[in-house]
């Protein structure tokens, strides 16, 4: 079979993979064919292909093909792998090295951002925002870059009242109201910022990494002395970090969030 014919059922093939991750339930191979616009032969004879490479399986009874066992094997090959951080490290790096400040990459944990990699600064001092570190995302600007890029319901269920609520140094958003007004001021201006709610005398920067459905999976961060650094400096640093984000969205397969 040659690559004319072999290629697009290849992307076929991918594409029913990914609609199935986004229904998060078994489908009827005629919806799937459906929605993605595919004559139904092709699609019963590729999602055949998919079950023998134990990627779909068939539920007969239910008339229905949902994800097999191979894709969680391969997510649990990509976590072993951690690709993520590798892919990620060397933009930090550069990110450090054109803007002079420690950057970080960290990824949502229910309430919590979890760091994967931190870039120190040459001559930086430490900072909290250590590789295997847990923060309350409400406080940092991580946390918050990612949080802005879900949907409101999410939101609502990670932090449904003031008891989800964990304030450092009497900092932060109190209640639900307070954290919806911090993410729309967020969305508007195209970037997450914290300012001494982590450490007293350092602020943040920070821009999340989509995939290719727009969902936020990390966010890029640059930490900086406000002393060293004004107010008014922060959007220029915000579209380095931006860039470095967006490459990293780049080589995820992914997509600029629409909220963004």
């Amino acid at each position: 079979m040659g690559e004319s014919s072999t290629v697009p059922a290849l992307r076929h093939g991918l594409a029913l993979l990914r609609q199935l991750s986004r229904l998060g339930q078994p489908a009827p191979a005629s919806a799937l064919a459906a929605e993605l616009g595919l004559p139904r032969s092709t699609t019963y004879h590729l999602l055949a292909e998919l079950e023998r490479a134990g990627l779909v399986v068939h539920l007969p009874e239910e008339q229905r093909y949902g994800l097999g066992v191979g894709v969680y094997e391969l997510g649990a090959a990509y976590t072993k792998q951690a690709p993520l951080a590798r892919l990620a490290r060397p933009l930090l790096t550069g990110l450090v090295d054109s803007t002079g400040h420690s950057a970080h990459l960290a990824v949502l944990h229910g309430r919590e951002v979890l760091y994967l990699v931190e870039e120190r600064a040459r001559g930086g001092p430490s900072l909290v925002t250590d590789v295997g570190v847990r923060l309350p995302a409400q406080l940092t600007a991580s946390g918050r870059a990612l949080l802005a890029g879900l949907p409101a319901a999410q939101v609502r269920a990670l932090f449904p009242d003031a008891s989800a609520f964990v304030r450092r140094h009497g900092l932060g958003p109190r209640r639900p109201a307070d954290l919806r007004a911090l993410l729309v001021d967020v969305r508007r201006r195209g970037y997450a910022v914290e300012d001494g709610e982590v450490t007293p005398g350092f602020a943040s920067v920070a821009v999340p990494a989509t995939d290719h459905t727009g969902h936020p999976v990390a966010a890029v961060a640059s930490t900086f002395d406000q002393a060293r650094v004004g107010e008014a400096s922060w959007p220029g640093l915000a579209e380095r970090v931006a860039a470095a984000a967006g490459e990293l969205a780049r080589r995820i397969g992914g997509a600029p969030h629409p909220r963004w």
